[in-house]
């Protein structure tokens, strides 16, 4: 690249930019006509040639000592400096340009501006900036100066629309009709939105389920553990075994059982007893369980929280494949066979899930189950004098509430005890009349009024006999009653078994008309037997 320096004496930028102002030509007298003369010393037009005439072979390139050839205009246009802006033309840019190295012929033709003098023998063509030659339209100021004939004092000249021959922009109207069209289709897109998000509200479990969004209904394969004990009844088809498995923490869901022999149109037959399976069983693995012969525990028997003699010898008889007559004589016999002083063995049986040997007589049977209550009543500190006593109380409070309220309910029949106030359990009003067992909660006008001595509407005091089997828990809160007033309770969601407790028969009452009101939205919630 040729040295730009060693072709001018003057190495002051400062220098060569009052050069550059100092020779511009008056614009009344400009001449399109080529300038053959000698350029001065010193000018920028003279390092300009005599940069390229150091470039061999360089375009235009020439001798020295031989006159300049006259430039034709696309030549003069060629060899301007691109233009796009009134901040390219500053003091700095100029005199950066003079003195920064480039390099090869492009520099020789691009960074060195044209004197002014220069620019006047080349006309730029109207609306083409200095650039043109580079394939760079002009833009701004650039493009007024070619305008007018390309002088630089043009670059700097403020312009106005009308120098530019513009006109101001036409005001846009308003279109009212692309408003009620926008105003439509969000109407539109709120009432899909609206629409679907009540479908979701009202069905977004069924489709969670359709489109398997939602939990699964049955376990992963190969996370059972643990142990529980399942019970078979004489006659149980697919539904209330589904729910036996659900219960005991077997299956994941109550239906995924039946839902899975329904779907895979698996017919089977339940045979009754009590089967070892695991918990989060599959469907699958909890059917072939079932199937399975070994998991059948042989001559066993189960008693339930809350059941009675009457309900429990049947399924005892079926599942020991014993004859029922031979149970129901063992627990008719004098309770004192069996170490208990009581009327009869109501109560005596603990509710749990037994398995006996081979060749077990029925009174060996009852006497089992009368052995563990002793254990449970020993546990809980019951002295043997108040075990009768006790196991009245808890019986009532096992059939009459919670498991969490079970301290609270024995705290309001031990209140109502210490005050000579009748208990009014509709659990013994039921049992005295026979009707424990129908499923309903309220009492039947004939079982309140009935005259029998476990009715505790009619009599004051404890029922003669206890009324059901009772658990751990109700012993326990048999001997350890919660501390509180509470003279009242009812439950008033049976769904729930929400049950409120009240100091005031105002406050009861009030809990009343909420079980009533419960009771009229749910007709099939087991409020009565009508």
């Amino acid at each position: 690249m040729p040295e730009r320096e060693s072709s001018s004496p003057q190495h002051d930028p400062d220098a060569r930019l009052g050069d550059l102002f100092e020779n511009l030509p008056d614009p009344s007298q400009q001449s399109p006509t080529v300038d053959n003369t000698p350029p001065a010393p010193g000018s920028r037009r003279a390092a300009r040639e005599a940069a390229a005439a150091q470039t061999p072979g360089g375009e235009g390139a020439a001798p020295a000592s031989e006159p300049q050839e006259p430039r034709s205009d696309a030549d003069s246009a060629t060899r301007a400096l691109p233009v796009t802006g009134p901040a390219q033309r500053s003091d700095a840019h100029v005199a950066d340009s003079v003195t920064r190295p480039h390099d090869e012929d492009s520099t020789a033709r691009r960074s060195v501006p044209a004197s002014d003098a220069e620019r006047d023998d080349a006309p730029v063509p109207a609306g083409v900036g200095a650039g043109a030659g580079a394939g760079v339209p002009a833009t701004g100021a650039a493009a007024g100066a070619a305008g007018s004939g390309g002088r630089l004092e043009d670059l700097f000249h403020a312009h106005t629309d009308e120098d530019s021959g513009s006109r101001p922009p036409k005001k846009k109207k308003r279109r009212t009709g692309c408003l009620v069209a926008l105003i439509i289709v969000l109407a539109v897109i709120g009432g899909i939105v609206g629409t679907g998000i009540w479908a979701w509200n009202t069905y977004g479990d069924k489709i969670s389920d359709a489109l398997g969004w939602g939990e699964p209904a049955d376990w992963e394969p190969g996370i059972a553990s643990g142990e529980v004990l399942v019970t078979v009844q004489e006659g149980d088809t697919g539904s209330p075994v589904s729910t036996a498995l659900y219960e005991a923490g077997v299956t994941r869901t109550d239906e995924v059982f039946y839902d899975y022999l329904v779907k895979e149109n698996i017919a089977v037959t339940f045979y009754p007893g009590i089967y070892r399976l695991q918990e989060k069983m599959t469907a699958e693995a909890a059917l072939e369980a079932l199937q399975d012969p070994a998991n059948k525990l042989e001559n066993s028997a189960s008693v339930g929280e809350g059941a009675t003699i009457e309900s429990s010898l049947p399924g005892m008889a079926e599942s020991l494949g014993m004859p029922i007559e031979d149970l129901q004589a063992a627990v008719d016999a004098d309770p004192a066979t069996y170490g208990v002083t009581a009327q009869n063995l109501e109560g005596w049986l603990f509710p749990a899930v037994y398995t006996f040997d081979p060749g077990v007589t029925a009174t060996q049977v009852i006497q089992r189950m009368v052995d563990r209550t002793k254990e449970s009543l020993d546990a809980a500190g019951v002295p043997a004098e108040d075990a009768q006593r006790v196991l009245t109380i808890a019986s009532i409070i096992q059939r009459e509430g919670l498991t969490a309220d079970f301290p609270k309910v024995s705290r309001v029949i031990q209140n109502r005890l210490d005050i000579d106030m009748k208990l009014q359990m509709d659990s013994t009003a039921q049992y005295g009349y026979g009707s424990l067992h129908e499923g309903v909660v309220s009492s039947s006008a004939e079982a309140l009024e009935d005259p029998n001595d476990w009715n505790t509407y009619v009599h004051t005091g404890l029922p003669i006999t206890p009324i059901a089997s009772p658990s751990d828990a109700a012993i326990d809160a048999a001997m350890h009653p919660a501390d509180g007033p509470w003279l009242y309770f009812v439950t008033i969601n049976l769904a729930t078994g929400e049950t409120q407790f009240s100091v005031t028969y105002e406050e009861h009452l009030q809990g009343v008309e909420k079980w009533e009101k419960w009771c009229q939205e749910n007709p099939d919630g087991g409020c009565s037997a009508g």
